[in-house]
Order: structure tokens, then sequence, then C-alpha cells
């Protein structure tokens, strides 16, 4: 069975939508570890109510991108056997750039969940980015995580229609609750071994 290691940031929303999941025999992983690179984040005290252990390694000003940093969380994924090999590394609002040796080691096996239809409005704010340009509708996506920014395979995506009085915050509570439905969708078709990657496609059976 995998060895499933959730990175967060914050509340963790996604994060604990996953486990629960799992928990209820719906996804067929075993969540070993929630990390998080902020000690205050709010999700690290949800994932120990679900049973699952958590660890902090703090940024500590290290930028994004950096293997300084990544070394430590690689360390920590193989105490809990999460490995190249049985593992899988989901990023839930986990507010760092992964650097290239990270993603080269975890070779296709790392998942985000991005709050737009990519290739549309990457990077932070996608929702202010969506209202700005105008768009009628937008959405998320959950993908494989490559070198670029949002850039990644693209294995689900959802569309959420815009409203004309949406704010930011409207908006971003509507895309949450389809994130929530495709993220588990998404671990669950890995864990099964129905996404393969084909050039910048993914195949799915």
């Amino acid at each position: 069975m995998l060895n499933l290691a959730i990175l967060i940031s914050g509340r963790g929303s996604n994060m604990e939508n996953i486990v629960k999941s799992i928990k209820k025999n719906k996804i067929p992983v075993n969540p070993v570890v929630v990390i998080s690179n902020k000690s205050d984040a709010k999700g690290l005290e949800i994932a120990k109510k679900l049973g699952v252990k958590t660890e902090i390694i703090e940024s500590n000003g290290l930028k994004g991108g950096n293997w300084e940093y990544d070394s430590k969380l690689v360390a920590a994924l193989e105490k809990y056997k999460v490995t190249p090999q049985n593992g899988l590394v989901c990023l839930a609002g986990f507010m760092r750039i992964m650097s290239p040796e990270f993603i080269k080691y975890y070779k296709g096996r790392i998942l985000n969940i991005h709050p737009a239809i990519l290739p549309s409005f990457p990077g932070l704010h996608s929702q202010k980015q969506a209202l700005d340009y105008g768009v009628k509708y937008t959405g998320c996506t959950v993908h494989f995580v490559d070198e670029g920014i949002d850039t990644g395979p693209i294995i689900l995506q959802s569309i959420v229609k815009v409203k004309d009085n949406d704010t930011e915050e409207s908006l971003s509570k509507r895309i949450l609750k389809q994130e929530h439905k495709i993220y588990p969708k998404a671990v669950k078709m890995f864990a099964k071994g129905k996404i393969k990657i084909s050039g910048r496609k993914t195949v799915t059976s």
C-alpha cells in the first residue's frame, strides 16, 4: 500500500478531506504523516485528531525552491517510508515552491491542487486573477508537480461559474467545495494505478 504524506502551510482543509476519505476506506493508501513549514498551521491539530502523525519543518527564511530546505523534507519523508518507490506526496496549501532536486527525486509522485482551470491563472491569488480578468467560469485543477509553476500534467479539473456579484472570498469558497471533491478522487486514481503520464498529458483508465 502507498504511504501518503501531505504537506500544508495553513488550515489544511484539503488534507482533512483526503484523510477522512481514507478513513472511510474510500482510498487505498496509508496516511503516514502531515508536514508543515509553519508551526502555527491549524491543520496540524486537525491531523493529530484524525490520528495522523505530524512534523514541523520551519522555513526559517529559506526561499522556495531551496534544496537546503527540501533535503530536510526528504529526510522526514523517508523516516516515514514515503519513498520514490512506494510513496505519494500531496501538496495541500503548501506555500513553497519545490526545488528541482525534490521534484526529480519524487518524479511522478507529487500532486498539487490549484484553484483555477490551468493553464489559466497560475501562481498566487488565482481567484482574484479570475475576477479581475472577468472570466465567466473558473474552477480547480489537480495536477502533477513539475519544475514550473503550476505547469505539470493535468489529472482532473472541475468548473465553477463566476457570479456577477462574486468577491474573492465567495468565489474561493465555491471553488474549495470542488477541490474537496476532485483531490481525493485523484489520489484514489493514483493509488489504483489508473493514471499514466504521456508527455504533457495524463492518460486515465
